[in-house]
């Protein structure tokens, strides 16, 4: 042996381990007779895995001391490259092989390990050699080879998901590759991709949706080894991308999949219409992953799946979809009522068929028995309720059609009328203040100091309007985000109230104070009219006269209309042109006349049709379904003219033109001051005067002190109005960029 070799000459140790497990040119031994314990004298050792590269040559590169010995091959000197790894742990064998391939020598897999001396690196492709050719064809067909080809790191091997030595059965619940645990050795690699798979997803956007799923957390969570892993979609060693025609998961074959575990749905499904179309060559016909997702596969009798199932049926029935938006079950459900009825509680789920089929939950009189799954006290009548109404549609809805034109109408010619007359306002106060601001607010000074105050409201009166705003901006911000769902804030909102049921709760509170408020007051009415009945006699005959009772009723004191209103409208309008002087107005003005006759209305309108909604069942019984298509339209408009009309034209007539700015707390504390009256009403304050009557509703109370607590209060109310004022302006201007109608 030259000094060359014996320079390098390894360990003692080392040199026998080396006999000891070498092959046929060593021992005179085929491989196959190599037993495990002679690989195991070097391999068990556990400082084999920490030995530096140019130690690990020692062994590969030398030959034992054989008699005779073998002659080196020409250019079989190893030499180090310089990219060897520090250390390779994989070189320690802690214990003998055990699992499924306890029976299988070292050599059977590391073939060219059988003789010395090993080279550098080893070939371990060998597990398709004798034994798993099948798998190892369709592994190396697949993604996940391509990616090892593609030299990419989480490329996984037979090693990566099976094991290296200890190899278990798939059945053993310690396997990596067990039902438990599979999900989580897929995860491993997937969650830690670098780039968006080849259908577009986030490295680990589908592992957490799975993880989360119906399917995942029966798996993880609940360990049921019946629910799908991944290997039961993707396939096991043949793993295709999606696009694949291969793939257990492509869209011509998805639903068979899928049916591998559901089968009665399966069966459902293939006669229904979606999956006849699909079967005669439909491709656009929806498959399990339309309705359900691949991954974010959720509980039917989750809420999350009935909130989200709408948006998957109007992905393809998006004229249908459109007006189910517009209706209350879509409003609602867009806002996270789940207790609604989404598309597939009228239209069935996997068993889809044509209304027109007699099997539909849709035709004849299995529509009533359907609409009792969430009415159950419904009549024939209720089920002619219109689930996509379309009141644009002149020919086939006119009721809607005409309801919503005449509606528009209203709302429209109100806010036209008005935003004129108070621009014309706005302008001719502009201009009283800017030729002689010093007098402006000399007047206003002067109304608030005077100490001469009269009795306007009555405690009853201001106690009923304290009732009106409150319940009224309860309602606006109840009612509003419905009518305006598709908005952030209108979700927002609802979110602060505690979710659109706690929301509507509200919304009926609103909606009994409204009815209180307005029951009292008639009440009020009716008795300050049977104590006045002395004034309705004919001072003769004692009798009732509907005549005098007609000029009480429509006289001064009443805030109804008369023909002095005419003319005081006709003279306030030359006013704002500055044609003519400031109208001397009575105790009502034609504006307040509008707005105490537009409660009526509005209590009437909105009343009646949210009780039509408010209790479909009961009026179905005498009117047809479709009133409440039609009781929804009217309830949504009228509401929306009563919260702009208050909001934008009553705050101003009333607190925020500048001779009252910023409040006038009249309403609040019933008074008026002498000065005030005379500047506005000054036909009231000399009518008094000549009836000797001004004495009898002459005050002078604690106000001064209340006004610390009301104040705050009505600064409030405008407040909240005139935000609710801003977002019902932005969701209607968005509205309108969109095109919708």
């Amino acid at each position: 042996m030259d000094a060359r070799r014996r320079r390098f000459r390894p360990p003692e140790w080392i040199v026998m381990g080396l006999m000891l497990c070498s092959g046929a040119s060593a021992f005179g031994q085929g491989a196959a007779t190599v037993r495990d314990d002679k690989c195991l004298q070097c391999h068990g050792q556990a400082h084999i895995a920490a030995l530096n590269p140019a130690e690990r040559l020692t062994m590969v590169g030398t030959w034992l001391e054989a008699e005779p010995a073998p002659e080196r091959p020409e250019g079989q000197t190893p030499v180090l490259t310089g990219k060897e790894p520090a250390v390779r742990p994989e070189l320690y064998v802690a214990h003998a092989i055990g699992g499924v391939h306890g029976n299988v020598r070292c050599v059977e897999c590391h073939t060219d390990a059988a003789e010395l001396p090993h080279k550098p690196v080893l070939n371990t492709s060998t597990c398709a050699a004798s034994c798993h050719q099948k798998e190892y064809e369709l592994y190396t067909g697949g993604t996940h080879f391509e990616a090892v080809l593609a030299g990419k790191e989480i490329g996984p091997t037979c090693s990566d998901c099976h094991g290296g030595h200890e190899i278990l059965s798939v059945g053993s619940r310690q396997s990596p590759q067990h039902r438990l645990n599979s999900i989580f050795l897929c995860a491993d690699c997937h969650m830690h991709q670098d780039v968006r798979t080849p259908e577009g997803y986030e490295p680990d956007e589908f592992i957490n949706a799975y993880l989360n799923s119906a399917h995942g957390k029966a798996v993880a969570k609940s360990g049921l080894i019946a629910a799908p892993t991944c290997v039961d979609c993707h396939g096991a060693h043949g793993v295709h991308p999606v696009s694949d025609e291969r793939s257990r998961v492509h869209r011509n074959v998805i639903h068979e999949t899928c049916g591998s575990c559901h089968v009665g749905i399966l069966n459902i499904y293939e006669e229904s219409l979606h999956g006849k179309l699909f079967k005669d060559g439909h491709m656009e016909a929806p498959v399990c992953t339309d309705c359900h997702t691949a991954h974010q596969i959720t509980h039917p009798d989750e809420a999350k799946f009935k909130l989200a199932s709408d948006d998957r049926c109007g992905a393809c029935h998006q004229d249908r979809f459109k007006h189910y938006k517009e209706t209350f079950h879509g409003k609602a459900l867009e806002l996270g009522r789940s207790n609604v009825a989404a598309c597939f509680d009228c239209h069935g789920h996997h068993d889809i068929v044509p209304v027109s089929d007699p099997s539909s939950r849709l035709y004849g009189e299995q529509r009533l028995e359907t609409c009792r799954q969430c009415h159950p006290s419904a009549g024939p009548k209720f089920a002619q309720y219109i689930a996509h109404a379309d009141h644009t549609n002149r020919k086939d809805y006119p009721f809607l059609f005409w309801t919503f034109v005449f509606m528009t109408a209203i709302v429209v010619g109100t806010f036209s009328f008005f935003g004129l007359h108070t621009a014309l306002w706005i302008v001719r106060s502009s201009v009283l203040f800017f030729r002689n601001p010093k007098a402006f607010r000399e007047l206003k000074a002067k109304a608030k100091a005077d100490e001469e105050s009269f009795v306007r409201f009555r405690p009853m009166d201001r106690f009923l309007h304290a009732m009106v705003f409150t319940s009224f901006l309860l309602l606006v911000s109840t009612g509003m985000p419905l009518k305006f769902y598709y908005t952030g804030w209108a979700h927002t909102l609802v979110g602060w109230m505690g979710g659109i049921e706690a929301a509507a709760q509200l919304h009926r509170l609103g909606a009994v104070i409204t009815f209180l408020y307005f029951a009292l007051h008639l009440g009020s009415l009716a008795r300050a009219a049977w104590r006045a009945r002395d004034r309705y006699r004919d001072p003769k005959s004692k009798r009732f006269s509907m005549v005098r009772f007609i000029n009480v009723a429509f006289g001064p004191d009443m805030p109804l209309p008369n023909w002095h209103d005419v003319k005081d409208f006709w003279a306030h309008q030359k006013w704002f042109l500055g044609k003519g002087p400031r109208p001397e107005f009575d105790k009502w003005t034609y504006w307040e006349k509008f707005d105490y006759l537009a409660v009526f209305w509005g209590v009437a309108m909105i009343g009646v049709s949210g009780l039509v909604m408010w209790f479909p069942e009961f009026f179905t019984r005498v009117l047809p379904g479709w009133s409440i298509n039609v009781a929804l339209i009217i309830h949504s408009d009228e509401a929306l003219l009563a919260a702009g009309f208050i909001f934008a034209f009553h705050f101003f007539n009333v607190h925020f033109r500048p001779e009252k700015w910023p409040i006038d707390s009249v309403i609040f504390s019933g008074r008026i001051s002498k000065t005030e009256m005379l500047h506005e009403r000054k036909r009231w304050y000399k009518r008094l005067e000549a009836e000797n009557r001004l004495d009898s509703i002459k005050v002078k109370d604690e106000w001064g002190q209340w006004k610390k607590v009301i104040h705050p209060i009505g600064f409030l109310a405008f407040g909240i109005g005139l935000v609710l004022l801003v977002l019902i302006l932005y969701a209607m201007g968005a509205r309108l960029i969109s095109g919708h109608t």
